[in-house]
């Protein structure tokens, strides 16, 4: 066989992640392969609703954080369409997530080094090096990026029963899926649940015959997007939270959860004003519940449909109900790709989480000189932030900076409200 082709840094998936990275790295003399088992970009397709938007400012796209020059921004992708001047007259309160879909395969189109249709199979260690062999070509590099995204998380109660009627919202749109008439039970208290509540209410002919929206929250929360509250989403700030120790970081995560994963104030307006046209425009009050404070329990499946039990914990008492389908809007998890089985016993863990240095890179027993970085993978040493578009293209830059070994972005900040970085510096534990 001969020898496989040497890249300087190949990718193992293309989401907005890997693709701010090599749009980052198209500038400089890295030699970058990306791969990804889909034909063409997909940003969650089952979720993109026509009035979904995406919950941070436009300027956090795939580069304008660490280079506003770059020919990969948004504004470049608005120039490029020719529809600047119509984008400024819109004035889009927040941009539509279709668009950003769209701004993202564009940037597909113009990014080199990506290769679609082309799954990794197996990354393994040879003779000081690794070898990332695909469905169509072997390739060896010192440097290997994981943006392969989350999975998604399912309650093991929901396992047994996953099908045409029981499935994960991300896939709520490429199904087809088709609520009228049907008693349907949403699970979930964040921005997913409510988006996909909203399209199911968007028209009276397509309405469910009954609708149940059950969380474990005490209500149907709205993100925190105050400017103080937003200083969480910084760099200086998730290198200040990557310094505590592990049990002061998952309380800071619990503490914080509705910083990101609350519910846009503007659906959920959209969502209240529908229930009142519902209650008392089209006469329709008893076609929706919503239960906060309940946590799912246990399906079973009947003749007719599927018996859910919950547990309301502020009441200490039980609700069931009978449904016909159940969505289940409960996030996403990272689990490690399979195409690393060969070399994940070789990874470290540190208290159940997978050990991550300061610059995203896996702590494992293999050649100092080899590295493995994750995208996407770092919310309980980096905080909330992690997962969000925020700090996409300063990962980005911070991962360049740490392959090359040296400052190609320069990425320091010191501009925080707050005095992190010096007090804890400077002072001493209490």
């Amino acid at each position: 066989m001969e020898d496989p082709q040497h890249v300087d840094v190949a990718g193992v998936g293309i989401g907005p992640f890997n693709l701010s990275l090599a749009a980052l790295l198209a500038p400089t003399k890295i030699c970058a392969r990306f791969f990804d088992y889909k034909d063409r970009f997909r940003w969650y397709p089952g979720l993109l609703f026509p009035e979904s938007t995406i919950q941070v400012s436009f300027l956090k796209d795939l580069v304008t954080l660490v280079d506003p020059t770059s020919p990969y921004s948004f504004l470049a992708y608005l120039a490029n369409k020719k529809r600047l001047y119509r984008f400024i007259n819109a004035r889009f309160p927040k941009i539509p997530r279709q668009e950003f879909d769209q701004y993202f395969q564009w940037a597909c189109t113009v990014i080199p080094g990506l290769s679609f249709g082309c799954k990794v199979e197996a990354i393994t260690l040879k003779d000081d090096t690794l070898v990332i062999d695909t469905q169509k070509e072997r390739i060896s590099s010192s440097t290997v990026v994981l943006g392969t995204g989350l999975s998604p998380k399912i309650p093991d109660c929901a396992q047994p029963h996953l099908g045409p009627a029981v499935f994960h919202a991300h896939e709520y749109l490429c199904r087809d899926f088709d609520a009228r008439g049907k008693r349907v039970l949403i699970v979930g208290g964040g921005q997913t649940s409510a988006e996909v509540l909203l399209y199911m209410l968007r028209d009276v002919d397509v309405l469910p015959e009954k609708l149940i929206w059950i969380t474990r929250r005490s209500s149907f929360l709205p993100l925190d997007d105050s400017p103080f509250t937003n200083e969480l989403f910084t760099p200086e700030y998730s290198n200040y939270f990557f310094q505590f120790p592990h049990g002061v970081k998952q309380q800071l995560i619990e503490e914080q959860k509705l910083a990101s994963d609350g519910i846009s104030e503007d659906i959920l307006e959209k969502i209240y004003r529908r229930l009142y046209e519902l209650d008392y425009i089209e006469g329709k009050r008893q076609m929706y519940d919503l239960y906060p404070h309940n946590e799912l329990a246990t399906i079973t499946q009947t003749s007719t449909g599927y018996l859910v039990s919950t547990c309301d914990y502020l009441h200490h008492k039980n609700l069931s109900f009978e449904v016909d389908c159940i969505v289940f809007c409960t996030g996403f998890e990272y689990t490690l790709p399979a195409c690393l089985d060969p070399i994940a016993s070789r990874i470290h863990r540190n208290n159940g989480s997978l050990a991550i240095r300061e610059d995203f890179s896996l702590e494992w027993d293999g050649p100092p000189s080899l590295r493995i970085y994750l995208q996407n993978a770092a919310r309980q040493v980096r905080g909330v932030a992690d997962p969000n578009l925020s700090l996409m293209a300063w990962r980005s830059a911070t991962i360049i900076n740490s392959i090359l070994g040296d400052t190609i972005y320069d990425i320091d900040e010191s501009s925080s409200v707050f005095g992190w970085m010096s007090d804890y510096a400077a002072g001493e534990r209490c």
